[in-house]
């Protein structure tokens, strides 16, 4: 099974997010997991999806998820 992983620009464009702001959720302990590999922070895709899977709401009123803080635009 081959793995497919993407590094923090690659994340930040499909989210269009900053990559600052993928640094800043890794340094609060949120956001998706990742990995540390030597110098460099990798996502594994199947982290990513499922973080994405978990952001999924019904209205906006719904529970907030574990994630706190975390904007619902990172779903798009």
């Amino acid at each position: 099974m081959t793995v497919k992983h993407l590094t923090q620009t690659e994340v930040a464009r499909r989210w269009c997010l900053s990559p600052r702001t993928l640094e800043r959720w890794r340094w609060l302990g949120q956001g998706p997991a990742f990995l540390k590999l030597g110098g460099r922070v990798a996502y594994r895709l199947e982290d990513i999806e499922a973080f994405e899977a978990a952001q999924t709401r019904d209205a906006t009123s719904s529970p907030q998820s574990p994630h706190a803080g975390i904007p619902a635009a990172v779903t798009a």
